[in-house]
């Protein structure tokens, strides 16, 4: 059963949190009240994740987040960001978080967040001998708009940059959460056209007309993934009608945690440079290897 250590020196939202995460199946909620607490119970407890606040007096989310890199580094992190967190938030993913959620949607975003970082953290290679061999690899896939597609394909090329020494450890998982965000990005905003409502989960009757629409439903996503121990190039189009990249907002200012869509700040918060096309329907995403990085992500 996965293991959730939330903390929060909030009694309230502590308590939010911990009871959305136990109405999912399997799953099992740990408390602590303050980055401290938490340090303590990680000396006695092996959760799977640890989803904390940000603000919070003596030690917050981020010096936690640094901590727990330094003695407990496989365990992923997760943030809860209220508005006023953006530049902690902002250092703290650049640093390795793997994830946020805004305390705002955390009912909608915050079971889906963690369940998205046990996946990708549990898949193992299942063809480890072939792909300790790889030195290059290049892939084109062309996906329907069906999620189930996402979560393999990931796996696939978080391994090949595994093998490759491109990543390890928590950087191989936020390589696998951006490239989710990037996908979904592709599949529901771009093809499906869904719209952005006041949740950033897609209107599930709105979802099901659009899959049922041949002009939307037709629409593919096309990936073409590029791989060396030096770089991986990731370029992700879609068959939607794009937007005005005008208006995306520089990596890390207010501004971007305002933008519509959480992928942006995940994406921009791993890859070295996010760049879009003209039309708005393509995001081409360059990771570079970090001289060290295996070492450390590995402690």
């Amino acid at each position: 059963m996965p293991t959730v250590l939330v903390v929060d020196d909030t009694a309230v939202d502590r308590t939010l949190a911990g009871r959305l995460l136990e109405k999912s199946p399997g799953m099992h909620a740990l408390y602590a009240d303050s980055g401290r607490q938490a340090l303590q119970l990680l000396e006695t407890e092996c959760p799977d994740v640890v989803v904390t606040d940000l603000q919070m007096p003596e030690m917050d989310g981020f010096q936690l987040l640094t901590a727990i890199q330094q003695t407990h580094g496989e365990i992923p992190v997760v943030l809860m960001t209220a508005h006023g967190s953006e530049d902690i938030a902002s250092q703290a993913l650049e640093h390795g978080a793997a994830s946020f959620v805004p305390k705002a949607e955390l009912a909608d975003l915050l079971v889906d967040t963690v369940r998205q970082i046990l996946a990708l953290s549990g898949a193992e290679p299942q063809y480890s001998r072939l792909v300790a061999g790889t030195r290059r690899a290049t892939f084109e896939f062309e996906l329907e708009n069906d999620v189930e597609l996402i979560e393999p394909l990931v796996d696939w090329l978080q391994q090949i940059a595994t093998s490759l020494g491109l990543v390890a450890g928590t950087r191989r998982l936020r390589l696998g959460v951006a490239l989710e965000h990037a996908l979904h990005n592709a599949m529901f905003r771009g093809n499906l056209e869904m719209p952005r409502g006041e949740s950033a989960v897609p209107d599930p009757t709105v979802l099901r007309q659009r899959l049922s629409d041949p002009h939307y439903a037709g629409r593919r996503v096309h990936v073409q993934a590029m791989l060396s121990r030096t770089e991986a190039h990731f370029t992700i189009t879609d068959q939607g009608p794009g937007f005005d990249t005008a208006q995306v907002p520089q990596a890390g200012s207010l501004a971007s945690w305002s933008h519509p869509g959480r992928g942006l700040i995940l994406m921009t918060s791993f890859f070295d440079e996010v760049q879009f096309n003209a039309a708005g329907n393509q995001v081409t995403l360059l990771h570079k290897a970090v001289v060290g990085a295996m070492v450390a992500d590995q402690h």
